[in-house]
């Protein structure tokens, strides 16, 4: 059974930074890609950011040259840095674990970004 449990969320103020780590609890730790989604209040689940097996990264927008993704493959983790942090990064962050034809959530870990 495959586990993602996800840690680092927390309150702090704009332009200060957070690390989210996701650690997942699996035999066989192989990925297609992982990624961290954010969904804020009232609004839909989307992709902040996400990194295949091969180590090639992906980011939204929004998320571009202030966030950071990364895998430490020895200790089945993928971490999210952000730095620079806004207002509208608030939300729940939820860490995606896709594996061949299957796919794992975490529970969500809580970012709020106060003013």
């Amino acid at each position: 059974q495959v586990q993602l449990v996800e840690s680092g969320g927390g309150l702090v103020q704009a332009g200060g930074s957070l690390r989210l780590s996701c650690e997942v609890s699996t035999r066989i730790f192989m990925i297609n890609t992982m990624g961290w989604y954010r969904q804020a209040p009232g609004k839909q689940r989307e992709l902040v950011a996400a990194i295949t097996g091969g180590g090639s990264t992906n980011y939204a927008d929004s998320a571009k040259g202030r966030s950071t993704i990364s895998i430490d493959n020895a200790k089945k983790k993928v971490q999210l840095q952000m730095d620079s942090l806004k207002l509208e990064d608030t939300g729940v962050y939820y860490c995606n674990y896709k594996h061949f034809s299957y796919e794992y959530w975490g529970q969500g870990t809580q970012v709020t970004v106060s003013s």
